[in-house]
């Protein structure tokens, strides 16, 4: 995910030479500065001096260990912390840098590695509407990106957008079993449920019309895909995706609520 977004910032006209990464692997750091032509840093606190905005893109179970060692520096420059760390609270996050931190939480998702990616942001009362146009560039970069203004409705993004690939891959994949079954090669029902899956996906995000409208405009009365939809657009199927969507958001909350008490 750092990568996308390194990228997506480089391809929106950021100055290489402002941009400061720090790893602890030596070698995935020289990666991103070949590749990228960023400052490349090996430890955190060099990195962040004198930064406008710190992004942690480390994994949530790290994130303290992280935030800790840099709660001086950053204390003293306040940047405007911007965070991917899922479940990770922005309350936790200022306790931990030990200040009011102008801190923005991010769920973005994996279509960020193609620029392509959804995220959701969500600002603490510390952030100026400078430091909100800031986080805004910086995933827009990488796809389309929307602010929200309760924090606790990180949970629903995530089951919605976080863990949405997962869902339509799913959905791809079992089409193409089915293509399968129903007697096509693997290579050729493999290639046109993705490409049925790409136009699908262009169509509904160009067209004006609501996705109801673009779904009756493929159906036929009486037709063939008339016939495939009076099995699938049931209230079964509709039931089932509001339950798996709700123990998506409901396990966002439990990881959410455990972890500022397993970090404290």
């Amino acid at each position: 995910m750092a990568s996308s977004l390194i990228g997506g910032l480089l391809r929106q006209g950021f100055d290489a030479a402002h941009i400061h990464v720090a790893d602890p692997d030596s070698g995935q750091l020289n990666r991103l500065i070949q590749r990228f032509k960023v400052h490349g840093f090996a430890e955190n606190k060099a990195a962040v001096e004198g930064a406008q905005a710190v992004l942690f893109a480390v994994k949530p179970q790290v994130f303290r260990d992280a935030a800790l060692p840099l709660a001086s520096i950053l204390s003293r420059n306040r940047p405007l912390i911007i965070s991917i760390a899922a479940g990770v609270p922005m309350k936790d996050i200022g306790r931990w840098l030990g200040y009011p931190a102008a801190v923005v939480r991010v769920m973005p998702n994996t279509p960020a590695l193609i620029g392509a990616g959804a995220a959701a942001l969500c600002a603490n009362q510390s952030v100026s509407e400078k430091q909100r146009t800031l986080a805004q560039k910086i995933f827009d970069a990488v796809g389309l990106a929307l602010w929200i203004e309760n924090e606790e409705d990180m949970n629903a993004v995530t089951a919605v957008s976080g863990s949405g690939p997962a869902y339509f891959f799913l959905i791809m994949e079992i089409m193409q079993d089915a293509a399968r079954e129903l007697g096509l090669p693997a290579d050729v029902a493999g290639s046109l449920v993705r490409q049925t899956a790409y136009g699908a996906v262009r169509m509904a995000i160009e067209s004006r019309d609501d996705l109801a409208t673009l779904k009756k405009r493929v159906t036929s009365p009486g037709g063939t895909t008339a016939a495939a939809l009076k099995i699938l657009d049931s209230e079964a199927l509709r039931k089932l995706f509001l339950q798996a969507l709700t123990a998506a958001r409901d396990r966002g909350s439990e990881i959410s609520a455990g972890f500022g008490k397993e970090q404290s």
